[in-house]
Order: C-alpha cells, then sequence, then structure tokens
C-alpha cells in the first residue's frame, strides 16, 4: 500500500447502473485509491442459504480496478439477511432483560451462535475463493465495528467454557469474583449464566469477566474469518475497523495483535475546538494500539463524516476547509491516509442524512469539490507515509478499568476512565506536547514519561512493570483511582492506592468524592513554588505522606493541610500523585513540568492556542504538519518546502486561518 490512501465506504448495491459509472468517474476526479465494498451486502451477496450472486459484485470491482481504485472488500457478517434470522431464531440477539431481539437492524447475531459462526465462514471463504487474485483487492475488512454483546443461553455456555479457560476450578471463580458477599457462592458450572438485569446491584466482577469474555468470544469470531481470508490470499492484509465508546465490549489493545493494521472509526462529538482535541486522541490512541500490531506502529483512520459532526440531537454542519484539515491531523498522527462514511449519501434507509463525499446534492456541491481538492492534497504529501511519530510520552489507557468504573455501588456516579484519559491528553495537546496513549503496560522503555489517570485495575506484573520503569529513570505521574484494585475488581486493602502506594510514597486513607459544582482549594506547600492559582473537582482525598513531598495541600474543609499532590524519588525516576481532578490550568502546568523534567517538549514553543505542530520521520528524513485551528492568521517558525504549495520556507511560514501546511524539512 505505498503512498496515503484515500476514500471510503461504498455501497453501489444501493444504485442503479447509471450512477455507479458515474461514481467510478468522480473517484477517479477526486483520486479515490481506496473504496470499502460490500460492508452490509450479505443479502444481496448470498440471496439463499449456500446460493451466490457475485455477478454485480464483480461488475464493481472491475469498472473500480479499471479506475485505478483499490478495493477494501469487507466480509458482510454485521448484518445477517432476512432468511438467516428467520431460519436461525436463536442466532438473534437476547438483551440483559432477557428479551430477545428481532430482525430490522444490523448487528442481528449472536456470535456464540453456531448457525452464525458457520454461516460467517462459509461467506468469507466464498469470498476468498472468488475475489482471489482480483487485481482492485487491496485489502480485506472483515465485519463491521465488533461491539454486539448478548446474553442468550448459547452465550452462557459459551462463557462457561471460557470461565473454565480462566479458572482452574470453581474455588478460584469464587475467590476472583468474592461470591460470599450476598451468598452468590457457585457449586456447579451450570449456575453460571451472564449477568442479566437482576434485582439491585449485580456482582463487579462477574460483569467485568463477561465484558472480558464477549471482547474475546468477538475475537474468535473475527479470527475465524481472518484464517479463511489468509489461507485464500496470503499476502493480502486482513483487518477490521475498531469502534471507539464506552458501550464497546472489545479489548482493542489485545486485538491490535490479531490484525495486519490497526483500523479505526471515530466521529467527533463537539462542534469546536473539542472536536480537535477527541480528534487528537483517537489518533494517538490508534498509533498506540498499532504498536501492538504486525503492521504497527502505522494505523488507518478507516471512518469519518466529511462535512458533518454529530452531537446529541443535532448535526453540525463543517465550515469550509475543516474536512480536510482534520484529515491532515490524522495523517500527521501516523494515519495511512484518510477514508470515510460514506462515498455517496443514500436515498433512503436508517442513516439517509449521514454525511457523503458526495452529498444529496450531488458533484456539484462543496462538500464534493473539497474532496476533490483534498484528494489533490493527500496525493502531493504521499511521501510523508514512509513516516512515524516518536512521542516520549504515554497515557496509559485501560479498557477493562473503563468497564469496571462503568459498574454500580462505586463512590460516585461521574468515575470515567476514558474522560480521565481525554483530560490528560487535552492539556498536553494544547501544550503542543505529543503523546502516545497506549492499551498495555509493556514497552514502557520507549517513553520518558507516563500519565496513568484512574487506571483502576492493575496486577501485581503490571506495578512491577512501573516500578522497575521509574526506577530505571522514568517519569511518572498517577491519578486518583489508579491501582486501587487487582484485575478481578478486588480492592487492594491496607491504604489505597494499593498497588503503587509504595512507589508513589503515600497513604490515602479514606475517599471524599465531590458533588458537581464542589470545588476544592489548593496552595502550594511551599512558599515561592510557582504556581497558577489551582483548585479540584470531581474527588479529593485524605493523603498522608509516606516518603513523599507535598507540592500542593487542601486548603479549607476537612482536608485542610492534608497533601494533594506530591513528589516522591524511587531510584534514577521521581512519581507524582494528583489526588484530586485538578483544573485544566494547574494540571497542564503540572504535566508540562514533568514532561520538560524528562526532555520531552513541545515540537514547537510558543505557538497560539489552537495551533499544532506534529513530525513524521523516517530515518533522517521528517515532515512538520502545522496544523491552524483558529479563525487568525500566524506565523509559525519553520524551513523546507511546504508539498502543498511546492512553496520554498527559509525562516517561517504564514498559516492561514483554518489552514495548514506539510513542510519537508532540511
Amino acid at each position: 500500500m505505498p503512498g496515503l490512501l484515500y476514500g471510503g465506504d461504498y455501497n453501489p448495491e444501493q444504485w442503479p447502473a447509471g450512477v455507479q459509472a458515474e461514481d467510478a468517474e468522480l473517484m477517479r476526479r477526486a483520486r479515490v485509491t481506496t473504496a470499502t465494498v460490500g460492508v452490509f451486502a450479505w443479502s444481496k451477496l448470498e440471496p439463499a442459504p449456500g446460493r451466490y450472486d457475485f455477478g454485480w459484485l464483480d461488475e464493481v470491482l472491475d469498472r473500480l480496478a479499471a479506475h485505478g481504485v483499490g478495493v477494501a472488500l469487507a466480509t458482510p457478517t454485521a448484518s445477517p439477511p432476512p432468511w438467516f434470522s428467520l431460519a436461525h431464531p436463536e442466532a438473534l440477539p437476547v438483551d440483559a432483560g432477557g428479551v430477545r431481539l428481532s430482525h430490522g437492524s444490523r448487528d442481528t447475531y449472536c456470535a456464540s451462535a453456531p448457525a452464525y459462526r458457520t454461516a460467517a465462514r462459509r461467506i468469507a471463504t466464498a469470498l476468498g475463493e472468488h475475489y482471489r487474485g482480483h487485481p482492485a483487492l487491496a485489502m480485506w475488512h472483515v465485519h463491521n465495528e465488533y461491539g454486539t454483546t448478548c446474553h442468550c443461553d448459547l452465550t452462557a455456555e459459551a462463557f462457561r467454557a471460557w470461565l473454565r479457560g480462566r479458572y482452574h476450578g470453581l474455588d478460584e471463580l469464587n475467590d476472583a469474583w468474592t461470591t460470599a458477599f450476598w451468598g452468590q457462592h457457585y457449586t456447579d458450572w451450570a449456575q453460571i449464566r451472564p449477568p442479566r438485569r437482576t434485582q439491585y446491584l449485580p456482582n463487579p466482577a462477574q460483569v467485568l469477566d463477561f465484558r472480558r469474555f464477549t471482547s474475546d468470544e468477538l475475537l474468535a469470531a473475527y479470527t475465524e474469518q481472518r484464517d479463511v481470508l489468509r489461507a485464500a490470499t496470503p499476502g493480502v492484509p486482513v483487518t477490521t475497523n475498531f469502534v471507539l465508546g464506552g458501550w464497546v465490549p472489545v479489548d482493542h489493545a489485545r486485538w491490535a495483535r490479531e490484525v495486519d493494521l490497526v483500523a479505526i472509526d471515530h466521529y467527533p462529538s463537539e462542534p469546536g475546538m473539542a472536536a480537535e482535541e477527541q480528534a487528537a486522541f483517537a489518533a494517538d490512541l490508534a498509533r498506540g494500539w498499532a504498536r501492538q500490531s504486525p503492521g504497527g506502529p502505522h494505523w488507518l483512520l478507516m471512518e469519518t463524516a466529511p462535512n458533518l459532526i454529530y452531537t446529541a440531537g443535532r448535526m453540525h454542519t463543517k465550515e469550509p476547509g475543516r474536512m480536510a484539515r482534520q484529515s491532515l491531523a490524522a495523517v500527521a498522527r501516523g494515519s495511512r491516509g484518510a477514508l470515510f462514511f460514506q462515498w455517496r449519501a443514500p436515498r433512503g434507509g436508517a442513516e439517509l442524512f449521514h454525511s457523503a463525499l458526495v452529498p444529496h446534492a450531488g458533484p456539484d456541491s462543496r462538500v464534493y469539490r473539497e474532496a476533490v481538492a483534498l484528494g489533490e492534497t493527500l496525493d502531493r504529501i504521499g511521501e510523508t507515509a514512509a513516516g512515524t511519530v516518536a512521542a516520549r510520552v504515554a497515557i496509559g489507557y485501560d479498557e477493562p478499568s473503563a468497564w469496571a468504573l462503568q459498574g454500580a455501588g462505586l463512590p460516585s456516579d461521574r468515575l470515567d476512565h476514558a474522560e480521565e484519559a481525554q483530560r490528560a491528553h487535552r492539556v498536553l495537546w494544547r501544550r503542543g506536547i505529543g503523546c502516545d496513549v497506549i492499551g498495555v503496560l509493556d514497552g514502557l522503555p520507549a517513553y520518558r514519561m507516563l500519565v496513568l489517570p484512574g487506571h483502576y485495575l492493575m496486577t501485581d506484573a503490571q506495578a512491577g512493570e512501573v516500578r522497575a520503569w521509574v526506577e530505571a529513570g522514568g517519569q511518572l505521574v498517577v491519578t486518583y483511582l489508579t491501582g486501587i484494585a487487582d484485575e478481578h475488581a478486588r480492592v487492594r486493602t491496607g491504604g489505597y492506592p494499593g498497588a503503587l502506594r509504595e512507589l508513589l510514597g503515600i497513604r490515602v486513607e479514606e475517599f471524599h468524592p465531590l458533588g458537581p459544582d464542589d470545588r476544592v482549594a489548593l496552595v502550594p506547600a511551599t512558599s515561592g513554588d510557582l504556581w497558577p492559582a489551582a483548585s479540584g473537582g470531581l474527588w479529593s482525598e485524605a493523603v498522608h505522606l509516606a516518603g513523599a513531598h507535598a507540592l500542593l495541600r487542601y486548603a479549607g474543609g476537612v482536608l485542610d493541610g492534608l497533601p494533594a499532590v506530591t513528589r516522591h524519588a524511587a531510584g534514577d525516576g521521581m512519581a507524582y500523585y494528583v489526588s484530586t481532578r485538578l483544573d485544566p490550568e494547574a494540571y497542564g502546568h503540572l504535566l508540562a513540568t514533568v514532561a520538560a523534567s524528562a526532555g520531552a517538549g513541545p515540537e514547537r514553543s510558543g505557538l497560539p492556542s489552537g495551533v499544532e505542530a506534529v513530525r513524521r520521520q523516517a530515518g533522517d528524513r521528517s515532515w512538520l504538519f502545522l496544523l491552524n485551528h483558529t479563525g487568525d492568521e500566524h506565523d509559525v517558525p519553520a524551513a523546507g518546502v511546504d508539498l502543498l504549495t511546492g512553496a520554498a520556507v527559509t525562516d517561517a511560514i504564514r498559516l492561514a486561518a483554518g489552514g495548514a501546511a506539510v513542510i519537508r524539512e532540511t
């Protein structure tokens, strides 16, 4: 896959032949390189059990190949056809209330149903054999956005089998799940079921293990299809699109090892500057996952919206130029290109107003003209595909910890690991400090600084990795709710945060959660310390020093005078603890100070807020991406050639409002 990929999801089965012919010409004009085809076409490809109709798809792939467009050919298993659901009602999903859902949407399947798994392998095998050697085939796209959960009896059988593999026996399971609480002790495997809706609070360890099981069950469904396709078409990369969100029961850090290229779908949910912050976080998260992948550290933005931002209850139209700038932001952070959902807006269906490169207005539209311009831009900067991003800072993002903090019975109902990770990333982004968001706590020697925000679950092995890394010279920042519980969601006793208490040189005696409008005042522990005015929200704690030094203390209230932010030397490194949700200015000051001590500064110092600089490197070559998300012009120091214009840059370049530059540096 040389150069940068550009294009997106294409659904020719929704359109007559004349429109398909126009699509191919419009793709050529826009310099589209990649079309994802067949994602929801199972009923069209297999209209009856074992009877295939590939003729229409042959014509599509032949036409795309003739127009220079490669195909990410999908297996359509996210949307079983009506005949399948009618023939196999046991394969329809059951919700947590025990209600079996009906056909009529996508994702109407149970991944544990043998009939579904057999049918999925069968269609994948047929596609692999039929399109082996086709000139358009560039990549396999398995399924779509794995994340469907089922609580049926077939799932219960699979869950019990998974538990037998995880635990040596019921005694070990009862201990891990603390089933002595509320008399839940199991004496037979048959007594265990998925955690359906119950009278009161469910067992948190059971819920957590069910999320892990669902991730593994879906992964098994993916790898079955992947292996079929690899056997049929060795050398053709196979992937699936990771979907982000707290509802997704997929541990993507583990999945990254099983895909040839990490690919994500990302749709920002804020219309303002927060959208750029969200996109940057998603990109750095994808790159962190990609470091676990055989195809890493590159990744791919597989889906995003060309001209809309979706918020609760409203679609926001992107202003001119934003689609291109956000695409460049993804490429800057290591994406192999920019793919969109979707190519042409549909006339009907549940997503008839979803964003598209060819909108309902057709090619005579601002959106399509910008799509043509973006194709030209990505073509000009294709050489940057060779580069990678070298980050010295990492943020730990642990999806099982996120699942655990979604549970009931916690000290606050506003706890959100994903939000804590995004807050840490946000304050670094605003200061121009690049970072990887990593899903596993190995490979730490590649980084000089690590932030663990709300990493609630932590194994002994993970704690040992972190300790060894700090003692070897690492700079660690730990926030509240990190290391509180082991991998089974059992609280570590003796004082919080149990797994890292000695490394941090503190002991937390009790929590003091705060209300939505509550703030705690903070003051420097030593007069003369140069801290901005600081306060905390959401959370506070009774912290006692056990070797650490206080940097900030609580002022007023029941915690008056107690440490709020601490620092502790460990070997050649330093470990910081933050016991409250610092306001953005104070949090940014802390993280920027620690980053500076770790030798991890911004790519370009002194940039105005909303202007970012990201560098991709390959050997002795480097490319500096400059993105102006503001409404004003700004001058940025740079030297080289701007690939977007071909102009030489000597000392600085002027970025237009909402503009961008990609500098091949000298």
